[in-house]
């Protein structure tokens, strides 16, 4: 019996030491949960300071060939007189900031882009949407608007000078065709190219035509008309400088050609400057509000 106890105690001893008091859990949870609030808090400071570093990578090219340039004209490799140096830009910026002149010409450039890609955008959204979704309009419509496309921009000019007078309507019309053809193409190949497979999908599950259009086409086309949106952009801005040349007394365009009529080659660079800066704000402004809607995207850029 003496044996029997001993054994007994000997098989008990073990679990003995696996027990664990309340104290104890409290503490490990306590510790893991802020390890857990720690690593959080890590992760987001390295998001945050990722989403500053990101944009600010892409000023180190400009920036770096402005002060290569900038310091090969103080060198004396060149005398800056047809190419100002970035000094000589940035103190024309500020007279034409001084005397009310560049807020002026902008405001009226913006207004103007603003406009014919409003215009544009509408126009190539209903067409690229209609004939990329009914084989009989794309037959019917495609073919004029492709041979319409391939006539150069500067072509428009005098007949919209004709048409509408050298007053705002023309130039925001000629602004609206060169938005109009990249929103077209891009929205009409975005629903040709939509995989059946998930069309089919929604007829399965008895979709109707509107649920349809706004569950799955929607969706499917999204990623394709930002790009779309993001082209017809960059062509406005192009078309912008055609129709501020078709006798405007204000805007960018205006700077352009009156720098080069008084041989003011920083007043140029200027507008030029100015030209790339409200280009990528506007393009920026089309990513952050597209942004939002594309958050289902599992791609490759989004690491």
């Amino acid at each position: 019996m003496w044996r029997d106890r001993r054994s007994n105690k000997h098989q008990l001893h073990p679990l003995s030491t696996q027990v664990v008091f309340p104290e104890q859990v409290m503490s490990l949870s306590l510790m893991t949960a802020t390890a857990e609030q720690a690593a959080t808090e890590r992760g987001q400071g390295r998001n945050t300071l990722a989403r500053f570093a990101r944009p600010a990578l892409g000023l180190i090219l400009p920036l770096g060939l402005a002060a290569i340039w900038e310091l090969a004209v103080r060198a004396g490799f060149s005398t800056g007189r047809l190419v100002p140096p970035p000094s000589v830009i940035f103190a024309t910026f500020a007279e034409l900031a001084r005397t009310g002149e560049l807020e002026r010409h902008a405001t009226a450039t913006l207004a103007r882009v603003g406009a014919g890609f409003g215009l544009g955008v509408v126009a190539g959204t209903v067409l690229g949407a209609l004939t990329g979704y009914s084989g009989l309009v794309h037959r019917l419509v495609d073919p004029t608007l492709q041979a319409l496309r391939a006539i150069p921009s500067i072509a428009w000019v005098p007949l919209f000078i004709l048409w509408l007078g050298i007053f705002e309507a023309s130039k925001i019309t000629l602004i609206a065709v060169g938005v109009f053809f990249p929103v077209y193409l891009g929205v009409m190949g975005a629903v040709v190219s939509v995989d059946r497979k998930i069309v089919e999908v929604g007829r399965v599950f008895r979709l109707s035509g509107f649920a349809m259009v706004r569950r799955i086409l929607l969706p499917a086309v999204m990623p394709a008309y930002v790009i779309a949106l993001r082209s017809g952009l960059g062509l406005g801005w192009m078309f912008v400088v055609a129709a501020e040349f078709m006798g405007a007394s204000e805007g960018l365009g205006f700077l352009l050609v009156d720098g080069q009529q008084l041989g003011k080659p920083a007043q140029i660079v200027a507008a030029i400057v100015a030209f790339a800066v409200l280009g990528k704000l506007t393009d920026w402004i089309i990513v952050a509000v597209a942004t939002p809607f594309l958050r289902w995207e599992d791609a490759f850029a989004r690491r």
